[in-house]
């Protein structure tokens, strides 16, 4: 029989050591390149990770392309991909984890502002077990009104929406575990809800605080007209984390309100209507508040019957899933949660060379 011993000593063998991706996201952001690329490389040659940088440049104008793709040339740990327009920067995260070979994404912005020797906070973090971790900018250089006090109350609102304890979801600042994103295709602005939709899923999350380094190079872009867009995305993520296995509970508690209130309207001016003798026409705009009421009840239980029907075409569809698996053992051995998003990099146990 084997011992404990001896099977910990074969997973050990059959294990390879962990490896790191680090995702960038570029937009106009040439005058930074260098130097932000030289200090990720140095950061991570300091630590003793297996690595690659993942350039993404989402539409650049300003000769960002011509110079990424040199390093990428001249160093094979840096993966260049250039996407066809300006997409913004949920899509440019997409698609470098969809290109990403490493066990761990480690997301930061282009322009220096994120500052590459805190990485190691980060890693520390996944080190004890977390699945995600968040950066939190606690003194911010940004302006006050434009940009520190808007979102001040979005991260108010998001924390209070989502029932995730987190100080800051706007930064891109972040490290995420490969398995936590298997199930998550981020578009628009919903990368800053990428740990409130994995928290559904079980995610535990973490948050380290991070400097906010002023902008050297260039000009934001980001200002207060992304407010309305960061309203409408928290009812989107809202109704995403609480109902979307279940839309007809959200349409469906609002219809029965509506139709309990439109019949309990109609009731009464029936009644008033039969036993006092009270004309209907006394009573038009209350009549057709009631018979409002009554409509919009149908029309809400129908769109959640509707939403239930295509919440269900999608799961079974898509292969999407409802649920997500933390540890995995068959035969004995530990083996992964679930399959990888791209095949990772070829390592060397597996062809007997690097």
């Amino acid at each position: 029989m084997e011992t404990s011993e001896q099977s910990a000593g074969r997973e050990a063998a059959g294990s390879a050591p962990t490896t790191y991706s680090v995702v960038v996201p570029i937009f106009n952001e040439r005058d930074s390149i260098e130097e932000l690329y030289a200090r990720i490389v140095a950061v991570m040659t300091r630590e003793a990770r297996p690595f690659e940088i993942v350039f993404v440049s989402d539409g650049s104008r300003d000769g960002s392309d011509e110079l990424l793709e040199q390093i990428a040339r001249a160093d094979a740990r840096v993966v260049y991909l250039r996407l066809r327009r300006n997409f913004g920067q949920a899509t440019a995260l997409q698609a470098g984890f969809d290109h990403a070979g490493g066990d761990v994404f480690i997301c930061m912005d282009g322009d220096l502002q994120h500052d590459p020797d805190e990485i190691p906070l980060f890693l520390a973090k996944i080190d004890e077990g977390f699945d995600i971790v968040s950066g939190w900018r606690v003194s911010r250089s940004d302006h006050l009104i434009s940009r520190r006090l808007p979102s001040r109350v979005a991260n108010w609102l998001l924390a209070k929406a989502s029932g995730v304890a987190l100080h800051d979801f706007g930064t891109t600042f972040k490290a995420y575990r490969r398995e936590v994103l298997q199930d998550v295709r981020i578009y628009g602005d919903m990368h800053r809800f990428i740990p409130v939709i994995c928290a559904r899923l079980g995610a535990t999350i973490a948050e380290v605080p991070i400097s906010n380094v002023p902008r050297a190079f260039g000009t934001s872009n980001y200002g207060i007209g992304r407010t309305f867009r960061v309203a409408m995305d928290i009812l989107t993520m809202r109704f995403m984390t609480a109902y979307v296995t279940r839309p007809l509970h959200f349409f469906g508690k609002w219809g029965l309100v509506g139709g309990a209130a439109g019949a309990a309207i109609l009731a009464t001016l029936f009644l008033l209507k039969v036993f006092r003798g009270e004309p209907m026409e006394q009573h038009g705009p209350l009549m057709e508040l009631g018979s409002l009421l009554s409509v919009m009840s149908v029309m809400m239980l129908a769109t959640g019957l509707l939403g239930e029907f295509m919440a269900r075409i999608y799961f079974d569809n898509s292969g999407a899933r409802t649920y997500a698996v933390r540890t995995a053992i068959r035969d004995g051995r530990r083996v992964p949660p679930a399959a990888r998003l791209r095949a990772g990099p070829v390592r060397d146990d597996e062809t007997g060379h690097a």
